[in-house]
């Protein structure tokens, strides 16, 4: 398998393009439960291209983005460079760099399967004030809700190559109590994207476990894609409904 730092590095600019943005109920659910001020200072850990970042740099928060991937966080540095308050840094889960006792929030948005856990778990204490909250995120598309997603679902299972080995729903309940070795919490919105077959494409080439245009198999791959959004299409549109899971505990 190819390292999981590089893993997205011929994906970056369709990863930025294509892949679902956060629900305001998430930045809701950060002031309520989390005692999220505009003061505080958050650390985004696996945080890519920016897109779970952005929403709490509009909140006016300090936000560290911790990146390890270059070629990512030379676009989150482009993508937000528009917001004082962004810190880009080139670290890991592991190992963030971040000062000890600095951060009032650490979240993972759709990074935490990629994480080696133990070490993640004393990394992430570490680096929390005290009372400082852990958050786990990711956007989960939903399997069979239409007759869309289910096709589009056997459609991955086809032509993937280590999908069912990384997708991120490998992270279950039991994995979670382990990581956070207390009572946590888990709150769920409704999120979406509505592509013409272009945004299909790209948010498909996204994915890591999907064949790169130098694969064999690439052009049949895409031919098949067509005729699944030829039979979908509503107006030349397609919906992808997903499911934005807020996993949070207090440290």
């Amino acid at each position: 398998m190819t390292n999981t730092v590089e893993r997205f590095s011929n994906r970056v600019e369709n990863y930025a393009k294509y892949r679902p943005d956060y629900p305001a109920e998430v930045l809701a659910l950060f002031r309520d439960k989390m005692d999220l001020a505009q003061s505080s200072v958050l650390a985004d850990v696996g945080s890519g291209t920016g897109l779970s970042t952005r929403l709490f740099l509009e909140n006016g928060n300090t936000v560290f983005g911790v990146e390890p991937n270059a070629t990512m966080r030379k676009a989150a540095e482009n993508f937000l460079k528009d917001f004082p308050n962004f810190k880009s840094v080139d670290g890991t889960a592991e190992d963030t760099t971040l000062p000890e006792s600095s951060i009032d929030i650490v979240m993972a948005a759709q990074a935490f399967h990629w994480f080696d856990q133990e070490k993640t778990r004393a990394e992430f204490k570490r680096i929390l004030k005290n009372k400082g909250f852990i958050v786990l995120i990711w956007n989960e598309r939903q399997l069979d809700s239409t007759p869309f997603l289910h096709d589009y679902e056997q459609f991955l299972l086809k032509f993937a190559t280590d999908y069912e080995k990384v997708r991120h729903e490998n992270v279950h309940g039991g994995v979670l109590r382990d990581f956070f070795q207390k009572d946590f919490s888990t709150e769920t919105f409704l999120n979406g994207q509505t592509h013409d077959f272009e945004g299909l494409k790209g948010r498909l080439l996204s994915s890591s476990y999907m064949p790169s245009a130098e694969d064999a198999v690439y052009e049949t791959m895409i031919e098949e894609l067509k005729s699944l959004f030829a039979k979908y299409a509503e107006n030349g549109k397609i919906q992808i409904l997903y499911d934005t899971k807020v996993h949070y505990s207090q440290f």
